[in-house]
């Protein structure tokens, strides 16, 4: 199993690692430097993509190398894949000598087995790298291999550029890769990579857009202990955080960005949930919350163009939605946009994940816990689950009473506590009755939305009445808009009262 932390620097950052002290301080020998030329294979449907395999053929002094990298995971950056390598004679794969190196009853082995995918194979890009490799001794007896890649992935007219660190684990800790990156942070700019190579060369031979990542479902076996399920599921939030970053730093996609922001909200009440299990140390609890609120403006304008000024415009049908509205809306989006990419990009940034991913890695809450707390962690998920959600609900049942009668803070609570319990329910749902648990989250999922319809009017007032203080037409176009939503407040409110109704009659999945 091959276990790497990769790294995205720019050209500056790539000379700056040549120059650090570090690598000189724990090279074992001196760095050499590899010409190499790689040649991408797959099926014109691209199977191997699809069974989440990638294969390539290498050139390195002459000499070819096919490499199969299938499976694993992306783990608060760290990547972890099964890897299976052999000398070629030229740039074709030799699927039965890879078939050779693999356990012969595992799926890996069954995908290469017979003639037909090795007689559909193609090239489907290539690439084009030059490669700087130290073989790093730590101080631990680790040891690391560090490689600077600098090249291109090519694709037929379409090129994209490569600069990126791998730090990869020889022998040792994985929590030592954290170490690394986090002693050359502190000099190089740099961001966390979770695509693969492969990756990028597929986006690049699709020609696909930058696709926003929600939330993968959480599979929790019922043989779990707490601290078990805590780890998986803290693991799948970052996923989903870390998958969502490249697309914050480098677009402007509302999805892109309100994906990030919900996987942030996850990972926050997934530390909630879990914090007489496994404290998350309060400096870690504040650099989350900073990221959280950097996403929340852009958001919120989203909200404001996308959703609530094309009902808007379907109103005031035939009269158009003042234009000036529009772009000064549209202009704060990109402005709050600019905002968020800066903060998801910055050093700052950065170094919360790679400190979170080696405070998981570490399993550093055991380090000061008393017995007590060592007895929850060791307990079964399932209790510790059921009693988890039935607190969630006794709270939103408070907060739930008389929602169509409700303060806009009070409706803002009751929100914020129905978001909750349907995370929590996701993170959960694997241990429940399967259709119970569908017709929950469903019912859950409609009360959360219609809440959030009533807060997004609720923002969306307070971002009116700041374009109405430029004055002109868009004083006047912000007050019929803010008029218009508190017309739809009887409405929303019906809606939410029968949503209610519909949610309190279910019982607890169990």
């Amino acid at each position: 199993m091959e276990v790497e932390l990769k790294l995205l620097v720019d050209a500056a950052g790539a000379q700056a690692l040549r120059r650090h002290p570090l690598l000189k301080q724990f090279s074992r020998t001196a760095p050499h430097t590899l010409a190499l030329s790689a040649i991408y294979f797959d099926t014109p449907d691209l199977l191997l993509r699809h069974s989440d395999v990638g294969l390539r053929v290498r050139r390195n002094n002459g000499i070819w190398t096919q490499t199969m990298k299938a499976g694993g995971s992306v783990a608060g950056g760290l990547h972890s894949r099964h890897e299976w390598e052999s000398v070629v004679l030229g740039a074709t794969p030799d699927l039965p000598a890879l078939r050779a190196l693999m356990a012969p009853d595992s799926p890996w082995a069954a995908l290469l087995d017979g003639s037909e995918l090795a007689a559909s194979l193609q090239p489907i890009f290539t690439m084009e790298i030059r490669r700087t490799v130290w073989t790093l001794l730590m101080p631990e007896g680790d040891e690391v291999e560090c490689v600077l890649d600098l090249g291109r992935v090519d694709c037929g007219d379409e090129h994209a550029p490569l600069c990126e660190i791998e730090f990869e684990l020889k022998s040792g800790e994985p929590l030592r890769l954290y170490d690394l990156a986090l002693a050359l942070q502190q000099d190089i700019p740099m961001r966390i990579g979770t695509a693969s190579k492969a990756a990028r060369g597929y986006a690049l031979y699709a020609n696909e857009p930058r696709m926003a990542i929600k939330a993968e479902p959480i599979i929790l076996s019922k043989s779990l202990s707490v601290e078990q399920a805590f780890e998986q599921v803290v693991t799948a939030c970052l996923t989903q955080v870390l998958a969502n970053e490249d697309g914050v730093a480098d677009s402007d996609d509302p999805e892109v960005l309100h994906q990030m922001r919900i996987g942030l909200r996850r990972l926050k009440l997934a530390f909630k949930l879990f914090r007489k299990v496994a404290f998350l140390p309060p400096a870690l609890q504040q650099e989350l919350a900073w990221l959280d609120r950097q996403l929340g403006p852009a958001r919120d304008w989203d909200v404001l163009c996308q959703s609530t000024l094309p009902a808007l415009a379907v109103a005031m049908a035939p009269e158009p939605v003042p234009e000036t509205m529009t772009r000064a809306a549209r202009k704060q989006a990109v402005d709050a946009h600019v905002l968020a990419a800066m903060s998801v990009a910055s050093p700052r940034t950065t170094r919360f994940f790679l400190e979170l991913g080696r405070w998981m890695q570490a399993r550093s809450w055991r380090t000061e816990t008393a017995p007590a707390v060592r007895q929850r962690q060791a307990g079964p998920i399932r209790p510790f689950a059921h009693r988890t959600l039935l607190r969630a609900l006794e709270r939103l049942c408070k907060r739930g009473t008389d929602l169509p009668h409700a303060s806009a803070s009070q409706a803002h609570r009751a929100r914020i506590t129905a978001k909750n319990l349907r995370y929590a329910s996701e993170f959960f749902a694997s241990l429940q009755p399967v259709k119970a648990s569908r017709r929950y989250l469903t019912a859950l999922a409609n009360l959360q939305t219609t809440l959030g319809e009533r807060n997004d009017a609720v923002v969306a007032d307070r971002l009116l009445h700041q374009l109405g203080e430029h004055g002109g037409t868009l004083a006047a176009g912000s007050a019929f808009a803010r008029g218009y939503l508190r017309g739809q407040e009887a409405d929303t409110m019906a809606g939410l009262g029968k949503q209610w109704q519909k949610f309190a009659v279910l019982h607890l999945p169990h």
